[in-house]
């Protein structure tokens, strides 16, 4: 994970050997065309010279054209027609032409190379931003230094003020502010305790810690991350398959041009002008360019992509289909009102239920558990728990209980009416003394109303709630934000089904979902998002974008970048094809001038590099919090609440 070279050692050798090839090539030019300046009467040794220097570029020309017949791409109908041009200015005795020809064009191989090897940099540099030694901690309390590679699941590591997170782990002693900008794009630290997940790559930014290995290597979830830009870096854009399928087509009606132009003029200029003209440099890299300088910046907002063909359908989709719990809920539930018994203070009832709460790892016991401060808990004895009831346990010599009805009957107490409340309840006990109820709820997320509000404004107005939960409790959800759409009480195949009736009516669903119950309906949208902050494994591998955070205000920001890659790569395309095609007329008409191939071959390269600029403006897109700052604006706040690992 701390990152294998972006070149194999082969490709660096090549690249060096064409640059090297090229210097000296060049300088052997120049010799020709000071020896002919000077001696305009000897033009033999001039001409010799200029061979030597045709014959150093010729190699790498020639080798990559041969290997692109071997291995056929669409990048190496370039390196062919190149090639041919060569082979066409040896034929015709122009070596001064034959020489400067491939200079510039394996100059202008290399610069696009480098462009996109700045991308895939910023996509390697993520591997690189776990410490390469870690301190590990023995059982007896012991600290050594030892490599990262060398930590196991389970090993503890200590944490000072500054050190960045070498592994996924939880917190078992310490309490800190964690910076988990490099993963998800905020700069907004986390404050996290004992019991929280920390992740690999993230930032201790004050206090100590000591962290439990979860997860090592590849299977941390920056090590995820890498694995997935990778997987997306490499995948073709549909652009670039599209135009792979009439590489061959091209071809030939290249090499008929410039038959037609020989044939109508016998200028053999004219006729490599054509040739070079023609060389596709700026079609190849049109998509490509861009969908990595889009996959970089998405991975910036913590938004992973796992092919760059999901990136150009983003842009298409037409209606949102949302899982409710986890998803637009935060997936835990929280106190959401107290009916304490006639007598009875608030502070003893919450007392007392945190108290019973704190013993159990129930959703319900969790919810409770902080509700008082320790100083303010009685002190409990013999606590037990009854399955599918609640808790009960002793305190001062008095039976306590929290749960369910049955529970609180058994000890001879009388609830009260239960307050009318969709979702789960538990009242409290002491002896037969009813204490009270508290109502909890699975809340919406803080940017849940104002993140799909911005979708509405993208186009996104048929917006759907999808769960398996009660009718009452997800149209109460759905109410809160503003969908009037809800399938509610569904199994796995009753979501997918809903999924496919949005396909059937023409629409192109977004489908958001965290869970396993989730994955078959992730599949059949036409794009499947993950909440990868708390996300299952198989929803993970189902989706075709995962959010490392589970911030829903993502979405519209994958939307928006989405559409404007589309943007950029049908500039880049029409860049391409029209100045490919304004220099091949020019080429045949023989307006490029005696040395209309050298032309043909600069003017070239200028346009691939302005479609690779246009496509490098995209790296300006922004917007995380530092980015409104960056632009005057404020940044949006939510609720921050710690984030597990992808796939935990």
């Amino acid at each position: 994970m701390n990152g294998t070279p972006l070149l194999s050692l082969g490709e660096r050798w090549s690249l060096a050997l064409r640059l090297t090839l090229s210097m000296i090539a060049a300088g052997l030019l120049v010799i020709a065309l000071l020896w002919r300046a000077a001696v305009p009467d000897e033009q033999g040794v001039a001409d010799l010279v200029a061979g030597a220097a045709a014959l150093l570029v010729a190699v790498p020309v020639l080798s990559a054209a041969w290997a692109s017949l071997r291995h056929p791409s669409l990048h190496g109908i370039s390196d062919q027609l190149v090639a041919l041009a060569l082979v066409a200015c040896w034929a015709t005795g122009d070596l001064m032409t034959a020489a400067v020809l491939p200079i510039v064009m394996i100059v202008g191989h290399v610069l696009e190379e480098r462009s996109l090897l700045g991308s895939r940099e910023a996509i390697d540099a993520l591997g690189r931003l776990v410490q390469s030694v870690s301190v590990r901690v023995s059982d007896g309390g012991a600290r050594e230094e030892v490599p990262t590679q060398a930590l196991r699941v389970g090993d503890c590591i200590a944490l000072q003020a500054g050190d960045r997170v070498p592994v996924d782990g939880v917190i078992r002693q310490g309490a800190a502010s964690i910076d988990t900008a490099s993963l998800t794009g905020e700069s907004v630290p986390v404050d996290m305790a004992e019991g929280d997940a920390v992740l690999a790559g993230s930032i201790n930014l004050d206090g100590v810690l000591v962290v439990e290995v979860t997860r090592i290597g590849g299977e941390t979830t920056l090590g995820k991350i890498v694995a997935l830009m990778h997987q997306a870096e490499a995948a073709k854009p549909p652009v670039t398959r599209l135009l792979e399928a009439y590489a061959g087509h091209y071809m030939v009606l290249i090499l008929l041009v410039a038959a037609g132009v020989w044939f109508a003029t016998g200028d053999s200029a004219a006729m490599l002008a054509v040739i070079v003209a023609s060389c596709p440099c700026a079609l190849v890299l049109a998509a490509p360019a861009t969908a990595i300088a889009a996959i970089v910046v998405a991975a910036r907002h913590g938004i992973l992509i796992k092919g760059s063909a999901f990136l150009e359908q983003v842009s298409e989709v037409t209606s949102l289909v949302l899982d409710k719990t986890g998803t637009v809920t935060t997936g835990v539930l929280t106190l959401v009102g107290i009916d304490p018994a006639p007598g009875v203070p608030e502070s003893t009832l919450l007392g007392l239920a945190a108290s019973l709460g704190s013993a159990s790892t129930h959703p319900v016991s969790r919810a409770v558990a902080g509700l008082a401060p320790d100083a303010g808990r009685p002190v409990l004895s013999d606590v037990r728990e009854e399955r599918g009831l609640g808790m009960r346990a002793q305190c001062g010599g008095m039976r306590v209980a929290m749960g369910r009805p049955a529970l609180l009957a058994s000890l001879g107490a009388e609830p009260t009416q239960a307050p009318v409340h969709d979702g789960p309840m538990v009242g409290v006990c002491e002896e037969d003394r009813f204490l009270g109820w508290l109502r909890l709820a699975d809340q919406p997320r803080a940017e849940a109303r104002s993140a799909l509000e911005a979708l509405r404004d993208l186009g996104l107005r048929r917006q759907v709630l999808l769960t398996g939960d009660r009718e009452t409790v997800a149209r109460a959800v759905g109410g809160t934000l503003g969908i009037d759409d809800i399938c509610a009480e569904a199994l796995p195949e009753e979501k997918m089904q809903r999924v496919l009736e949005e396909v059937r009516l023409g629409f192109r669903p977004m489908v958001v979902g965290d869970g396993i119950n989730d994955s078959l309906a992730l599949k059949a949208g036409a794009v499947g998002v993950a909440m990868g902050a708390q996300g299952t494994d198989v929803a993970l591998a189902s989706a075709d974008l995962v959010l490392i955070t589970s911030d829903l205000r993502r979405l519209a920001t994958c939307i928006r970048l989405s559409r404007r890659c589309r943007r950029t790569i049908h500039v880049n395309v029409a860049l391409g094809l029209g100045w490919t095609v304004a220099l091949v007329v020019l080429a045949a008409c023989g307006l490029l001038g005696p040395e209309g191939a050298i032309v043909a071959a600069v003017v070239h390269n200028l346009s691939t590099l302005a479609g690779m600029a246009n496509s490098g403006r995209l790296l300006l897109f922004d917007e995380t919090d530092a980015g409104r700052r960056a632009r005057g604006l404020s940044p949006v706040r939510v609720a921050q609440r710690p984030i597990v690992p992808v796939g935990s």
